[in-house]
């Protein structure tokens, strides 16, 4: 079997849970080495456990300083560093009258900030190794939902920053982003509660895509390894969506 990541290393946050854990168990079926990321220190060892050649470093994604030990972490331990996945994210809810404006500002520091943090400390060695970022957007980017002002701009800051860092960082660094549509995590029910009926609107959600179901985390974990290995070689600055086809309806 071709292992599409063998001996690459690769940085995995939102780690613990959801997307960005089965993106980690994908990556490292594929070969990779991997650093690890989430707050919660129990799921994240549990994780580290189960997968060969990989470290957990719990911490605050939002924190310039903990990214920049991730980074010292990849290189530290094994040497190098291939591919940084982006995955953590928050909610933030409730419409901008109601929402607080310290969450606004935790909002966009988990969900965009760290994206320039983790990218910041990463590009220099990303540089050596012809390596690339893989941002976990959201169809947010450019659909609205109610009472979700934080989640949608911050989405929609991301799916820009991936675009302007791959022109300043093109040849060398390829960045790209997936946008998932309605896909069946912790999140998708949390992001529910700020309708009047949590269960129907994620029932709802799965039946207006043209699959008529919800994504699994699976589904987007094998978009993900696709566009991080040399399988995509020749696409960068690219927001791909993922959902079911939800948006075209």
């Amino acid at each position: 079997m071709h292992l599409k990541l063998k001996d690459k290393t690769c940085i995995v946050t939102g780690a613990t849970s959801g997307m960005g854990k089965a993106i980690a168990i994908s990556f490292h079926k594929a070969g990779a080495n991997l650093i690890l990321s989430g707050r919660n220190e129990e799921r994240g060892n549990l994780l580290a456990q189960k997968i060969e050649n990989s470290i957990f470093l719990a911490g605050d994604i939002s924190e310039p300083k903990y990214n920049k030990r991730l980074v010292e972490t990849a290189i530290e331990n094994f040497g190098k560093l291939d591919i940084v996945s982006v995955n953590a994210g928050i909610l933030g809810l409730g419409n901008v009258i109601d929402l607080s404006v310290d969450d606004w500002h935790i909002t966009l520091n988990t969900n965009l900030s760290s994206i320039f943090y983790i990218s910041k400390y990463a590009i220099p060695f990303l540089e050596k190794t012809k390596g690339n970022i893989l941002i976990n957007a959201s169809i947010a980017a450019y659909k609205s939902f109610p009472n979700h002002p934080a989640y949608c701009a911050s989405k929609a800051g991301s799916v820009s920053l991936m675009k302007q860092m791959a022109v300043d960082y093109a040849p060398n660094i390829r960045v790209n982003a997936i946008c998932p549509g309605p896909v069946d995590t912790p999140l998708i029910w949390d992001s529910a509660k700020a309708f009047k009926n949590p269960e129907l609107a994620v029932e709802n959600a799965g039946k207006a895509t043209l699959l008529k179901r919800l994504g699994k985390p699976e589904d987007i974990a094998s978009l993900a390894l696709f566009l991080v290995s040399e399988d995509a070689s020749w696409i960068t600055g690219t927001a791909m969506n993922i959902d079911g086809g939800i948006l075209n309806t």
